[in-house]
């Protein structure tokens, strides 16, 4: 699994996604999309760039541990703005359980991947790659 590209292109289409928040909030002079477009940008764009960027400079040895760290992130990434624009604007008029569920479940995914991340810099560094 090259944990670097799939979190750097996941990153570019959360960046395109975050592109179109902010003109759609501009042209149309609604803000209702804010906190959606605060969290693409930073979860999904940001943290998912930098995360990419650990990979491609380091090599982790415990690759399950990588491997987890990277799942994690793309589930939570996608399922807490996903969730979070379900939960807030509902427009599929879901049960507020279920969106609420949805957002909270994502937000979890987010922190375990942080929490993965955490114990990979700690504990396993990892080699700097040289070419």
């Amino acid at each position: 699994m090259n944990h670097a590209k799939i979190l750097l292109v996941l990153s570019a289409i959360f960046g395109i996604i975050g592109v179109f928040l902010g003109a759609h909030m501009s042209g149309a002079g609604s803000y209702a999309f804010r906190p959606i477009h605060a969290h693409v940008s930073l979860v999904g764009w940001l943290t998912l760039f930098s995360w990419s960027i650990y990979y491609k400079v380091y090599q982790p040895k415990r690759k399950s541990l990588a491997n987890w760290q990277t799942i994690m992130a793309i589930i939570g990434s996608v399922g807490l703005t996903s969730g979070m624009w379900l939960y807030t604007l509902n427009p599929f008029n879901l049960p507020q359980g279920f969106t609420l569920g949805f957002y909270i479940g994502g937000g979890i995914a987010l922190v375990f991947a942080f929490i993965l991340f955490l114990l990979l810099v700690i504990f396993d560094g990892g080699e700097k790659e040289t070419k």
